[in-house]
């Protein structure tokens, strides 16, 4: 496929970033407004106890009606280092734990003052290593429907299955777990992330369904 567009993410999906994989461009959007219950400020890993939802809390107000790029991060309260310690206690013993642990560190704790800032920085270093040749570039003005790009913004994951499996780190304890946070197949499977992301079939793109509220 020659270009996607999407959401502004944090860490989103494995699925999406299979998706990735096949593009010749990929198109962030950077004119929609905020849609809440959504990757743009949330992202799942697997815990001992299951999925846990992480989330960037927002400052108050009407950020369902803000531009995406207008929208604040709130610092009332200690998140960046509670999402760290959850992401410590999920893939700690993680075969690939300290290679990327550093760099996740450092862009939770950037203190960003906007969440597409943050979430542009975390998008630009997972494309850095799983695509390196796509290129990236930023919409210039906001088009409802794409006829020649395919249109990702806002797509429901929930419960997206996947055919490719991978080593998880808590696999004792539950069956394969699909599309976690892009992290997951990070810490589990390393440089081997990029060719595990081009073997998920990805090829019946009709049966997404578009939902922004339906996420989380």
């Amino acid at each position: 496929m020659n270009a996607i567009i999407q959401e502004s993410q944090i860490f989103g999906p494995v699925f999406m970033y299979s998706m990735y994989a096949r593009a010749k461009t990929i198109i962030i959007e950077e004119h929609e407004n905020y849609q809440k219950r959504s990757y743009r400020n949330r992202y799942q890993i697997l815990t001992t106890h299951g999925i846990d939802t992480l989330s960037i809390p927002l400052q108050k107000g009407k950020n369902n009606r803000m531009k995406i790029t207008d929208v604040k991060i709130s610092y009332d309260e200690p998140w960046a280092s509670k999402h760290l310690n959850s992401i410590r206690a999920a893939y700690g013993r993680s075969p690939y734990f300290e290679h990327y642990y550093d760099k996740v560190k450092m862009i939770l704790a950037a203190r960003h003052t906007f969440l597409y800032d943050l979430n542009t920085e975390a998008f630009l270093w997972l494309k850095s290593l799983l695509h390196p040749q796509t290129n990236v570039i930023k919409s210039e003005s906001y088009i409802s429907t794409y006829t020649d790009t395919l249109d990702m913004r806002s797509v429901n994951w929930e419960g997206r299955a996947s055919e490719i499996k991978y080593v998880q780190v808590w696999q004792e304890n539950f069956n394969f777990t699909p599309n976690l946070s892009i992290l997951d197949l990070l810490f589990c499977t390393g440089p081997e992330a990029a060719s595990v992301l081009k073997q998920i079939n990805i090829q019946d793109t009709t049966i997404l369904k578009k939902d922004a509220n339906a996420s989380f």
